[in-house]
């Protein structure tokens, strides 16, 4: 399974470039300047916790897949799909009640990180 996480993470990686790349010059001038910066957020906050995931994945790996590790890459890769995802349909569409899913994606997020920082207190 942390191999999984790995890769889920790389994937997602990729993604994060690909997707900031075509915000940058795709969507640049068919959305205004503030759906682009809410563009950009999702990027940011994509490509950190994909990073985030294949850290995860490794200290997984060294933690003999600690569940409470599995756990938190699970809720990471929930938020980047709800957070991330929820803001890119916001800023491409313009429906802003996309908006209020994004805090759902956050709070996975918070999860996520502080799950990790209990299997750390926990396991290591």
């Amino acid at each position: 399974m942390a191999k999984c996480i790995i890769f889920l993470g790389s994937i997602n990686a990729f993604f994060a470039v690909g997707l900031g790349a075509f915000g940058a010059h795709a969507l640049k001038s068919r959305i205004s300047s503030e759906m682009l910066d809410v563009y950009q957020t999702g990027v940011h906050y994509h490509i950190f916790h994909a990073l985030g995931l294949i850290l995860i994945g490794i200290i997984a790996y060294w933690l003999s897949e600690s569940n409470l590790v599995l756990w938190s890459g699970g809720l990471i890769l929930a938020g980047i799909i709800v957070f991330s995802g929820s803001l890119y349909i916001l800023s491409i569409s313009g429906i802003r009640a996309f908006g209020a899913v994004t805090p759902i994606g956050g709070v996975a997020f918070l999860a996520g990180w502080i799950l990790l920082a209990y299997a750390a207190l926990k396991d290591f």
